[in-house]
């Protein structure tokens, strides 16, 4: 299994950014694929999630700004980000649902800061 990110840089706060995350390895289309985020320092927070079905959820803090999506077409899954604030500097990770475990990729720097 292989995951790929893409798409984490510096922004501005109020900005906009879309992660991708290439995957490979497995039955794309039938498992769920999540985003996750960790700061240094700080526990791992549970970003979004979108399952095999294209049903979706959403951390509360990131309802309204952030949007998961997939293509099964092209083994891709992407976190479109808008409206982001300094708190949501994080590394951004992508991690598949696999049968008995979770796969993890190496992750994407997001750094929001004027």
């Amino acid at each position: 299994v292989q995951l790929m990110e893409s798409g984490g840089g510096l922004v501005q706060p109020g900005g906009s950014l879309r992660l991708s995350c290439a995957a490979s390895g497995f039955t794309f289309s039938s498992s769920g694929m999540n985003w996750a985020r960790q700061v240094p320092g700080k526990g791992l927070e549970w970003v979004s999630s979108i399952y095999h079905d294209g049903g979706t959820y959403y951390a509360d803090s990131m309802k309204g700004r952030f949007t998961i999506s997939r293509d099964n077409a092209k083994n891709l899954v992407y976190l479109q980000m808008n409206s982001l604030k300094p708190e949501d500097t994080a590394v951004y990770t992508c991690v598949a649902d696999g049968a008995v475990r979770r796969y993890w990729g190496q992750g994407t720097q997001v750094t929001v800061s004027s």
